[in-house]
C-alpha cells in the first residue's frame, strides 16, 4: 500500500477508474441497443407491426427519462460502489430474461424495467469523472467514457449479428445479461473513491484536488448529508442557460436514438442490404461518432490549456457536431449505398463531436446539486428516447424512412440553435435562495 505521506510522482490510478467507466458504458449500451439488431428477426418471430416495434423501442426511454431526477438525487446520496454494482446486476437480470418472453407486453415490460435500473447510470459516470479528474482534463475524461457507448457498439454490432445468426435472437439476449452480470461483481470489488483507494499517492491525490476535482474520503460530505428540499428541485430547471443545455441534449439524443434503434432495420428493410452485410455496415458510423467524439475531447481541453475561453474551447465542437448531425437528410437524396453510409456517418460523427455535452454539468451545476442537474439534463435528453422511436414508428408505417431521416435533421438543427443562442456564458451557477 503506498504511503500518501510520501513524496512521489503523481500515481495514475484515476486513468485506470476511467477505463472501468467506459468498460461500463459500453455493457450499458450493448443492453440499450442489442434489441436494435434482435428487432427484424423478433418482429417476425412474435409478429410486431413497425408501429408495435416503435412502442418497444421507446419502452425503455419511458421508466429512463422519468426516473433521471430521482437517479441523480440516488447517485449524490449513495456510495457509487454499492449503487452502480447493484443496478448492473438487475438491468443485466432483466436483459437476459428478454429472452424467455413471447408476447409484446412481456417486451415492454422489460424494456421498461432495463430504463429504471440504468436510470443513475450516467448521473454516476459524471459524478465519478468530477471527483477523479482535475478540470482541465475532464472533458477528454468525459469523451473517452462517452466514445465507449460508439467504439463498443462499432465492433459489437457485427458481433451481435454474429451471435444472434448462431444463437438466434434469444440468445443474444441471454449472452448480454451474462456478461453484465460478471461486469457487475468486477466493479463491486475494484471499484474506489479517490481517498479510499489503496494505490493512489498523495501527488495524484492533490493533483486531482488542486485542478478542481471533488475529491472526499465519503460519496457526499457531512455537511451536504441534509434531506432533499423542493428548492433543490427548483435550482434544476430556473435557469435559461440550463435549458440550453436541456433542450441541446433532447435534440443531441434524438440522433443517438436513431442510430440505437431503427438504424439496422433502415438499413435491411428500407435499403435492402443483407443482415450479416448490414452488422458490418452499421458499424462504419459508431466509428465515425467514436472518432468524433475523442475529436471534440482532446480538442477542447487543448484549447483551454492554450488560453482560449471556455466558450470557444467548451461550445466549438458541439455547435459544429449538431449542424453536421443534420447531414442524415442527405442519405434521402441517394440510392447509393456508398453514399448512404456516408451521410449517416458524417451525421453520427457530428453527434460523436457533441457528446461531451456532459462538460457542461460538470463546469455549471451548482456543486450541491450535481447529481441533480445531471439527472435534468439526462431526463430532458431522455424524452428523445420516448418520443423519437415511437414518431419514427408512424412515420415509416408505409415502409418509407424518408420523412423519419428529415425528422431527426430537423432536430439536430434545433440542437444547434439552443447551445448557439440559449445556453449564454459557461460558469458555476450558484443557487438562488
Amino acid at each position: 500500500m503506498t504511503n500518501l505521506n510520501q513524496v512521489a510522482n503523481p500515481t495514475r490510478k484515476r486513468y485506470n477508474i476511467l477505463g472501468m467507466v467506459f468498460i461500463t458504458v459500453v455493457i450499458n449500451y450493448l443492453d440499450r441497443s442489442n434489441i436494435s439488431v434482435a428487432a427484424f428477426a423478433m418482429k417476425e418471430d412474435i409478429g410486431l407491426s413497425n408501429v408495435q416495434m416503435g412502442y418497444v423501442f421507446s419502452a425503455f426511454a419511458w421508466t429512463y427519462a422519468c426516473l433521471q431526477i430521482p437517479g441523480g438525487i440516488v447517485a449524490d446520496k449513495l456510495p457509487t460502489r454499492i449503487l452502480y454494482s447493484v443496478m448492473m446486476a438487475l438491468w443485466s437480470v432483466a436483459t437476459l430474461i428478454q429472452g424467455m418472453v413471447s408476447s409484446f407486453g412481456a417486451l415492454i415490460g422489460l424494456r421498461a424495467s432495463i430504463g429504471i435500473f440504468e436510470a443513475p447510470s450516467y448521473p454516476i459516470n459524471n459524478l465519478v469523472v468530477t471527483k477523479w479528474f482535475p478540470e482541465n482534463e475532464r472533458a477528454s475524461a468525459i469523451a473517452i467514457y462517452t466514445s465507449g457507448q460508439f467504439l463498443g457498439l462499432a465492433f459489437l454490432t457485427p458481433v451481435l449479428v454474429t451471435i444472434q445468426s448462431y444463437f438466434g435472437w434469444r440468445g443474444l439476449f441471454i449472452i448480454s445479461g451474462i456478461i453484465g452480470l460478471l461486469w457487475a461483481v468486477i466493479w463491486y470489488f475494484f471499484y474506489r473513491n479517490p481517498q479510499d483507494h489503496k494505490s493512489i499517492n498523495k501527488a495524484e491525490l492533490d493533483h486531482i484536488e488542486k485542478g478542481g476535482g471533488l475529491v472526499g474520503k465519503n460519496d457526499v460530505k457531512k455537511e451536504d448529508k441534509k434531506k432533499f428540499e423542493w428548492n433543490d428541485f427548483k435550482q434544476a430547471f430556473i435557469y435559461r442557460k440550463l435549458w440550453g443545455l436541456y433542450i441541446g441534449q433532447f435534440c443531441l439524443g434524438a440522433t443517438t436514438i436513431f442510430f440505437l434503434t431503427w438504424f439496422p432495420t433502415y438499413l435491411v428493410e428500407f435499403r435492402g442490404l443483407d443482415f450479416l452485410k448490414s452488422g458490418f455496415l452499421a458499424s462504419i458510423p459508431f466509428l465515425a461518432a467514436f472518432f468524433g467524439v475523442l475529436l471534440s475531447g482532446f480538442s477542447s481541453d487543448y484549447l483551454i490549456k492554450k488560453g482560449y475561453s471556455v466558450e470557444i474551447a467548451r461550445k466549438t465542437p458541439i455547435i459544429v457536431g449538431m449542424l453536421l448531425s443534420t447531414c442524415i437528410i442527405g442519405a434521402n437524396y441517394t440510392d447509393d449505398t456508398f453514399f448512404v453510409i456516408l451521410f449517416l456517418a458524417l451525421a453520427f460523427f457530428g453527434n460523436g463531436l457533441a457528446s461531451i455535452a456532459w462538460i457542461f454539468i460538470s463546469l455549471m451545476a451548482p456543486k450541491k446539486l450535481i447529481g441533480l442537474t445531471g439527472g435534468a439534463f439526462n431526463f430532458i435528453g431522455g424524452l428523445a428516447g420516448v418520443v423519437v422511436p415511437i414518431v419514427i414508428g408512424y412515420l415509416v408505417e408505409d415502409g418509407d424512412f424518408s420523412p423519419a431521416l428529415f425528422f431527426i435533421g430537423g432536430i439536430a438543427l434545433l440542437g444547434f440553435i439552443s447551445y448557439t443562442f440559449i445556453v449564454g456564458k459557461v460558469e458555476r451557477i450558484v443557487p438562488k435562495k
